[in-house]
């Protein structure tokens, strides 16, 4: 089982590359010239921004507001830069898991290799192993949920994303949503 670990990465971002609609979502960990790519679902990328925002808030009402954890990204640590180049995946995200390291106010994400059946014969999924500190994770979340948000907008009807050519609204029985009115 292959583990990728990361304590602390020079970066850890989570981007997409390709047009909205035929997006797909990538987390990246980089460190000591070593590069790290592994493919994930939109809403994975979603779930985990939601959960680290989550744990954070928690670890901060929790310690009564002791904790080091910024309420907010740490504007220095924004970063909005590309994916770093050849984005190659390593392998697809399966399940992921968070923890709060107390002793060294880190966050601990680990993102496992889904198996398919095919690969049955593999002995041990690959996992990326990444510790960040508490601003790091919520510049992570920020930038993450703005890469959500960027995709195609939502009908005002539904909710449901648009494409160029409208789409089938459950809120007109069926018809396209979205196009233009003969």
């Amino acid at each position: 089982m292959p583990v990728f670990d990361y304590d602390p990465p020079e970066r850890f971002v989570a981007g997409a590359l390709g047009r909205p609609g035929a997006r797909v979502f990538f987390l990246q960990a980089r460190a000591e010239g070593r590069l790290t790519t592994v493919a994930l679902e939109k809403l994975q990328v979603a779930a985990l921004a939601g959960r680290l925002d989550e744990l954070l808030d928690e670890v901060l009402r929790l310690s009564g507001g002791t904790a080091q954890v910024p309420a907010l990204a740490p504007a220095d640590l924004a970063d909005d830069g590309p994916l770093d180049t050849p984005v190659a995946e390593d392998f697809r995200v399966g399940t992921m898991a968070l923890t709060w390291d107390a002793e060294k106010s880190q966050v601990v994400i680990e993102a496992q290799e889904v198996i398919d059946e095919d690969d049955l014969d593999k002995s041990e999924p690959s996992v990326l192993r990444v510790r960040i500190s508490a601003g790091a994770a919520r510049a992570f979340t920020q930038r993450a949920l703005q890469i959500v948000a960027a995709g195609r907008p939502p009908c005002p009807l539904c909710g449901q994303p648009l494409d160029a050519t409208g789409h089938v609204c459950v809120r007109l029985n069926g018809y396209r949503g979205g196009e233009a009115a003969s």
